[in-house]
């Protein structure tokens, strides 16, 4: 079925309502006036059965396509009382109206069917059906009951995205392997993830020098209040190393402070994280005067830089979710506070309500971008063998309804099985293919081919010792100048409005691939397609 609209059936004004609604739906679905009236009848006597005697009544109006020459409307009311045995004399009469209605008690839950064939069916095409959903969707209201009820349920469902987003906000702070807190100027601790809780087995609640002194080395804490201050004064990040008490011993900390933007640029929040370095500073320390082991010095240094720059991609990633992640919920708020300034309580309801949706999606969807790549990590100890074959066949699976719609050609040539994590690959595979369909301006076609040896100069060496697979599309390509950093986090080559996604994707791809020990290249010009060479090595 179809559905077009659900109707709350809590009041008499709601069953006007699916009156109403009855009679639209019958007349934009051709069916002449009696059988408009009969149909529109038979769903009201429920209804009123279901409001005076039932309990968490819902209508639920559609079109049933039985096959193409043959189409009915359909009203589905479900309750959690038995209406039939309620109130047999209603079901009677509305059988006697409609003759097409079917009812059943089940488990506590009690199901009416009414339904009316469509007398010409060819005329309903889905895109009659597309047009009276959102009819129905943007209807201007009935009445200032209608109205006030359609923000009602908005809102509600508002309450509901808020919720889980917020819910999703958490769960990412408290994955994050850092230990952070948000502070204002004044020095009071606004948030602290799970990670710092359970570190200093204290609340903390101010960030001053009662405080700290409980659990940073005393030597340090002049130095961290003079960065903090410093900061303060000029807006500026503050960087430093730190010792924190762990038992009765202290260990080493990155320490940073960095400021958090408001919605109308002014600052109102510092970030504030540790990042454990303890081993390293350790390994410094123990190497400083050992000539014997000069050369190892080296290697930690360039072990050093390579922290250094794990550390900028934590910096990074810890800005993303103390701001722009948070941007959408605070466009959400604002607007929510701006609708309630000078309305009443009924006029509350009336505005902001689509922007609102679309910032809490745009924030959920980031969320979950963003988690899925902290949560990506190296267990090579549980790889198993897995048929590419079939990864591949539920990732087309999942991308059915989007090749459809795009009338995609997909090409698809034997893979090999490789040694690996099943639901890695599958991400790797869907995130590739699914680019491959949306970055294309054209009927797109999608090769995913096994052993097709790349022919230009970013060919690693030693290929023989890697099982190779090419993912090859005509999409519109992109420049080479941008091959230093396609896979780097929260690139966009596009703006939002042209090409949906939050950058992550590749990331994602490319951190799967270094956790299988691999590789992955590309090859692309503009308005030419792109290819992704991916190398696993062999068994």
């Amino acid at each position: 079925m179809k559905e077009i609209i659900q109707i709350n059936l809590d009041n008499e004004m709601d069953l006007i309502l699916a009156h109403k609604r009855c009679m639209k739906i019958a007349e934009m679905c051709g069916m002449p006036s009696s059988f408009q009236t009969r149909f529109s009848t038979a769903v009201s006597e429920v209804a009123r059965c279901a409001i005076a005697k039932g309990k968490n009544s819902l209508l639920v109006l559609g079109v049933n396509i039985i096959k193409a020459t043959q189409k009915e409307i359909i009203a589905i009311i479900t309750d959690t009382e038995d209406l039939k045995s309620s109130s047999p004399e209603a079901f009677i009469y509305a059988s006697k109206i409609s003759g097409n209605i079917d009812y059943n008690y089940c488990n506590n839950q009690s199901t009416t069917t009414i339904s009316q064939p469509i007398s010409s069916p060819g005329l309903l095409s889905e895109t009659k059906i597309k047009t009276l959903i959102d009819y129905f969707k943007f209807e201007p209201p009935l009445s200032p009951y209608d109205e006030i009820r359609k923000k009602n349920i908005e809102l509600i469902a508002l309450s509901e995205k808020l919720a889980e987003s917020e819910n999703k906000y958490k769960q990412l702070a408290n994955t994050i392997p850092i230990l952070i807190c948000v502070i204002n100027d004044r020095n009071n601790v606004l948030l602290v993830n799970e990670s710092l809780e359970n570190y200093l087995e204290r609340p903390l609640l101010v960030f001053d020098r009662k405080t700290l002194i409980s659990f940073i080395h005393p030597e340090d804490i002049d130095a961290i209040l003079e960065g903090w201050n410093r900061a303060k004064q000029n807006r500026s990040n503050f960087l430093g190393e730190t010792r924190i008490k762990n038992g009765e011993s202290y260990i080493w900390h990155l320490v940073s402070i960095i400021p958090n933007n408001a919605e109308d640029g002014s600052f109102n929040s510092w970030l504030v994280y540790f990042v454990d370095i303890n081993a390293q500073k350790m390994m410094v320390e123990t190497l400083k005067d050992n000539t014997e082991l000069k050369l190892i010095q080296r290697e930690l240094e360039s072990a050093n830089s390579k922290l250094r720059f794990k550390n900028k991609e934590l910096e990074q990633f810890a800005y993303i979710a103390s701001h722009d992640l948070q941007e959408p919920l605070r466009k959400i708020m604002i607007m929510l506070s701006r609708a309630g300034e000078h309305l009443s309580e009924d006029q509350k309801k009336k505005y902001y309500f689509d922007r609102i949706t679309l910032a809490a999606g745009r924030l959920s969807n980031l969320i979950a971008d963003v988690l899925n790549y902290s949560r990506i990590d190296n267990h090579e100890q549980y790889f198993e063998e897995v048929d590419l074959n079939q990864i591949l066949i539920e990732v087309l699976g999942d991308l059915s309804l989007v090749i459809e719609e795009k009338d995609a050609v997909i090409n698809v040539n034997p893979l090999p099985k490789v040694s690996g994590l099943g639901t890695q690959l599958r991400q790797l595979f869907y995130n590739l293919i699914n680019n491959a369909l949306k970055f294309n301006a054209t009927q797109p076609s999608v090769t995913v081919s096994f052993e097709d040896l790349p022919k230009d100069e970013n060919k690693p060496i030693g290929t023989e010792n890697y099982d190779i697979i090419a993912i090859s599309d005509n999409g519109i390509g992109m420049d080479s100048k941008y091959s230093n950093r396609i896979f780097d986090m929260f690139q966009r080559l596009h703006e939002r409005d042209q090409y949906g996604g939050n950058g992550i994707g590749l990331a994602l791809c490319r951190r799967i691939i270094e956790n299988h020990n691999g590789i992955i290249n590309f090859s692309s010009k503009p308005g030419e397609g792109t290819t992704f060479w991916i190398y696993f090595p062999k068994k």
